[in-house]
């Protein structure tokens, strides 16, 4: 029984560090599925996700989402030390011997207590180990509680810094590409201009995003858990956008060189495929088609009406679709795992940007000053 306890006690604590070490410290992602993380989101997701599809209001189901990521964290650090203290636990039931100062016998229950409190250095002097392994294993159970704060102090740091990154230049694309993002906007916007040096500069910046992001969610993938601060914005979302622009300019737009829109659509369809692997995504060949022949129609009228031509003919449509089926099977498998909303191509109808919208435009309005004639520029209103 007690070699069963040292032996159960060893696998225990080996488990939680190797998968706190694959998680925590090891840059690349581990292909491995059967890890105490990934387990442990597949559990937590699927209920939370289940709750948040009987919340009726948009609104509330983001707000909602929003709280599983960081909470997550908190949880899966709780996971790990309860872990520790608990195979720690096993190693002293096994091969320790302790005494207890109010003389009362030591059972398993006693022993746990006494792996928490040396874990967590509190030291209460309660329950003395008594021999040389015991007070080796407590040695090395408060060295490995120290150790886990400072993974807590350092994890937490590194994973919003790389959350906020991510933001930033989701926030940028709102002035840009519309709210949501839609490549039909993000071109009328920038496309326009007589020069094309600052459509190239955004997709160059976003080509750069999408490497950042791969790196950050295949190093920490409970990054993929975190909502945008808007609900109508998301990584995944700006992700396809992006994809859908770089993916008409190489089908072929009149005027705008393609150059830039190829290495950027190489970067983010290699970020979307990774990461779909990553979030652990199943094909469904029962997706539906974001860009069906009539919204396509649409599409190329309103660029034409903005002054850009979508090359047509059989060829451009097939290369389109060819470009299509490189990306969105994964951004479309993701979002229904992550429960994100991909964006259209096209808006239905016009819609105001975020840094339009605001809590108290109803009231100025109600005082007769109404809307604010403003419209936002085109990169030709500046040539």
């Amino acid at each position: 029984m007690h070699i069963l306890a040292i032996v159960a006690g060893i696998a225990v604590i080996l488990i939680v560090l190797l998968d706190a070490f694959e998680s925590v410290v090891l840059p690349r992602r581990v292909r491995r599925q059967l890890r105490l993380s990934a387990g442990f989101y597949r559990t937590t997701w699927r209920p939370w996700k289940w709750l948040t599809s009987k919340i009726p209001s948009q609104a509330r189901r983001e707000s909602f989402l929003g709280y599983f990521g960081p909470l997550s964290l908190i949880l899966l650090l709780v996971l790990w030390a309860t872990g520790l203290i608990f195979g720690f636990a096993l190693l002293q039931y096994g091969g320790g011997v302790h005494v207890r100062m109010s003389g009362e016998p030591i059972d398993f229950g006693m022993l746990l207590y006494h792996s928490g409190e040396t874990f967590f250095t509190l030291g209460y002097g309660d329950i003395i180990p008594d021999s040389g392994a015991s007070r080796a294993l407590a040695v090395l159970e408060a060295g490995m509680g120290f150790a886990f704060l400072g993974v807590v102090i350092g994890y937490l740091p590194t994973i919003y810094s790389a959350f906020s990154r991510r933001e930033i230049e989701i926030s940028l694309l709102d002035a840009r590409a519309g709210s949501p993002p839609t490549a039909a906007e993000l071109l009328v916007r920038v496309g326009t201009c007589p020069h094309q040096e600052g459509l190239d500069a955004i997709l160059r910046d976003w080509e750069r995003w999408a490497a950042e992001v791969l790196e950050s969610h295949l190093s920490y993938p409970s990054l993929g858990f975190f909502r945008s601060q808007h609900n109508n914005q998301s990584w995944l979302g700006a992700l396809t956008a992006i994809l859908d622009t770089s993916a008409l300019l190489i089908a072929g737009v009149d005027g705008i060189r393609d150059e830039q829109a190829r290495l950027t659509f190489a970067m983010a369809r290699h970020a979307v495929v990774d990461l779909a692997q990553v979030v652990g995504t199943q094909y469904d060949p029962a997706a539906p088609d974001r860009l069906p022949a009539k919204e396509l129609l649409r599409l190329r009228n309103h660029l034409a009406e903005n002054g850009l031509r979508l090359r047509e003919g059989p060829v451009v449509e097939q290369k389109l679709l060819q470009l299509r089926s490189l990306y969105e099977p994964y951004a479309y498998a993701m979002a229904r795992k992550l429960f994100i909303t991909l964006p259209p191509w096209i808006f239905a109808e016009k819609k105001k940007d975020n840094w339009q919208a605001g809590p108290w435009d109803r009231i100025v309005q109600a005082k007769g000053l109404g809307e604010i004639g403003f419209h936002m520029p085109r990169m030709d209103d500046h040539f």
